[in-house]
């Protein structure tokens, strides 16, 4: 089989596990794919302090990657596309905010290196990160058995992972919020929520299904309740509300109803009056795609006045943000190569991860926010398939075991 084969839609997966590591490693070769992409495999062996700090010049930054989503054959670019957006930017803190991984993870093992692909590029540079969940993340959890409950422990087996235990007694898993010092350590000066805005719309609901409604899933109230109540602590143990992001996978309704800045108008008309009231920069190619219900999550954040922009991913190929009553509405697009994008030979050209500045020297703190493409890099965005093998999870076992000897 040959990388012409791939580039004819065979399927990937399908030539890895047939073909061999010997029959891949010639294609790839062959296609002018480096063999050493995965290189300094780094592992935990206890995880850092759970802490974040501006640094001494009251500057803070944060990279956002959506929907890397792939199984453990990753295509070769989305980490060549973290890698090159880690070592430009260099971020203090990564946000991996959900469809981290695909289907067709079939066993224990494969999750554990599909999780390991999209973690190593933070590992090795020593980069502090934490995962959200999205709706694919559980695709391959009836095959290999290993539900998002498994994976958060994975994740939080590295070192550099800031991850903390699910909260009982609330909707999904992960969620969770992370206070970011003052450069002086004496103040809370900045706040992270990650909230998991679950996978699907339940079947039915008092016996009515969601037939000509949309079907995925939605923030639950206790989960919006937690938001508002530890929000309330915070402000009381600070003695100020505390400036805040909110980092979700499935978008808000008022994600759409910025874009029309109405919510029954879907007219051109309708938003090109919205890109002047909400000062809306960016690309939006297919319709959001939110739950069925409103969680009430955006009346919660007005009500409290702390969230400065609630940002998400889910839909690959919209790449806006706008100024919706105060709180910016946003997307991040995909950053992974293996899962769809825009339509023919454009697959690939809004492949890319989001940028935050944030400086606590001002008023809201969260000075800007910007997109940055695997075409500033000079990454390849051929419309074909790049996947590469998974590094063996004990390499850097061995490495260490032949060090000591």
């Amino acid at each position: 089989m040959s990388y012409d084969d791939l580039q004819k839609g065979l399927d990937r997966r399908k030539f890895i596990k047939i073909g061999g590591m010997s029959t891949l490693a010639l294609t790839l070769g062959s296609a002018g794919i480096p063999s050493d992409l995965f290189t300094g495999i780094v592992n935990a062996e206890a995880p850092e302090s759970n802490s974040l700090q501006f640094n001494r010049d009251g500057k803070f930054k944060i990279v956002q990657f959506n929907d890397t989503q792939d199984d453990e054959n990753i295509d070769r670019r989305t980490v060549q596309l973290m890698e090159k957006v880690l070592d430009s930017e260099k971020p203090d803190f990564v946000v991996l905010n959900g469809d981290n991984i695909s289907g067709g993870c079939d066993t224990p093992t494969e999750v554990k290196q599909a999780i390991n692909n999209v973690a190593q590029p933070m590992e090795q540079r020593g980069i502090k990160w934490a995962v959200t969940f999205g709706n694919h993340d559980e695709d391959s959890t009836p095959n290999n058995g290993l539900n998002e409950e498994d994976m958060l422990e994975i994740y939080k087996s590295y070192k550099y992972n800031m991850n903390e235990p699910s909260i009982k007694g609330i909707t999904g898993t992960g969620n969770m919020n992370m206070l970011i010092k003052n450069s002086k350590g004496t103040d809370a000066a900045f706040n992270l929520w990650l909230l998991d805005s679950g996978r699907y719309a339940p079947k039915t609901i008092a016996g009515q299904d969601f037939a000509g409604y949309p079907t995925w899933d939605w923030l639950r109230f206790n989960q919006v309740n937690w938001y508002s109540e530890t929000s309330k602590k915070l402000e009381k143990q600070w003695g100020h509300k505390v400036p805040s992001l909110v980092f979700i996978h499935i978008p808000l309704w008022e994600h759409r109803f910025m874009w029309f800045g109405s919510v029954d108008g879907r007219t051109d008309d309708h938003h090109a009056k919205a890109l002047k009231k909400h000062n809306i920069v960016g690309e939006r190619n297919e319709n959001e795609c939110p739950g069925p219900v409103n969680s009430g999550m955006f009346s919660a954040m007005l009500e409290r006045g702390d969230v400065k922009g609630v940002f998400c991913g889910h839909d690959h190929i919209n790449t806006y943000v706008g100024n919706y009553y105060g709180i910016l509405l946003g997307y991040a697009g995909s950053a992974g190569f293996g899962t769809y994008g825009l339509p023919g030979a454009e697959k690939n050209r809004l492949r890319g991860a989001r940028v935050f500045n944030l400086d606590e020297n001002t008023n809201d703190v969260l000075v800007e926010t910007h997109m940055v493409f695997a075409k500033d890099y000079g990454i390849d965005l051929t419309a074909n398939d790049q996947s590469i093998p998974p590094v063996p999870l004990d390499e850097n076992k061995k490495k260490e075991e032949k060090v000591k000897n």
